[in-house]
């Protein structure tokens, strides 16, 4: 009887050491800034200064697996390919190097975050769709909102949606590519329309007031 336990037990151990040696090992994967734009090196004194954020994502793509939308509503969640960090985080860093490249300045700043520097707008997206579908095409679709940021003042929001072909059909590599290639679109429209809204004047300096004689700062 011990014997055929043990036997058991070690063609178990087999079957497990087996397993283990065929899973495939995982990739990871980063969006890309655009190509061919030249570096921003310094801040034109017509640019404005701009904080992009906060982004949010909906929970569903908001994890480490990259994501693909199949036919109708099912959702394929790869758990071999993942991001390097998460969506979010990337999805910010690339285009604030985006935005910044297209202003051509370096007055481009993550919000919220500790931006020591007078900012004229403030751009917030919610991303409603950020993945692949099952025909070959990365879909990005944002409702984005301009504000004054000095005054909070909403200047422009606007819903946009893009739509790039994968060089490869179901291959992961170039579905990110094309993801990279919707987030370039995207932020050629913000930087468009940064470009088109006049700057926000400075708040005027509070005035003393000055009664009887007297000088008193309200």
């Amino acid at each position: 009887m011990k014997v055929r336990r043990f036997g058991l037990v070690v063609a178990v151990a087999v079957l497990l050491s087996t397993g283990c040696a065929t899973t495939p090992p995982s990739s990871f994967y980063t969006l890309t800034p655009m190509r061919g734009l030249p570096d921003a090196g310094g801040s034109s004194s017509t640019a404005p200064s701009v904080g992009l954020g906060p982004v949010n994502f909906p929970r569903f793509l908001d994890r480490p697996q990259i994501v693909t939308r199949d036919a109708g509503n099912r959702l394929a969640i790869d758990e071999f390919h993942r991001w390097g960090g998460t969506i979010q985080d990337d999805f910010l860093r690339v285009w604030i190097e985006n935005v910044s490249a297209l202003l051509g300045t370096t007055s481009v700043f993550a919000v919220p975050g500790e931006v020591r520097y007078p900012l004229d707008f403030r751009v917030t997206a919610d991303v409603l769709a950020f993945e692949g579908t099952y025909d070959g095409y990365a879909v990005l679709r944002a409702r984005w909102i301009v504000l004054d940021h000095r005054t909070d003042q909403v200047l422009r929001v606007e819903e946009t949606r893009y739509r790039r072909p994968l060089a490869e059909p179901k291959d992961e590599g170039a579905l990110i590519a094309a993801m990279s290639e919707t987030l370039s679109d995207f932020s050629r429209d913000v930087a468009v329309t940064l470009k088109q809204l006049p700057k926000p004047k400075p708040p005027a300096p509070e005035q003393p007031d000055v009664r009887d004689g007297s000088l008193r700062i309200p």
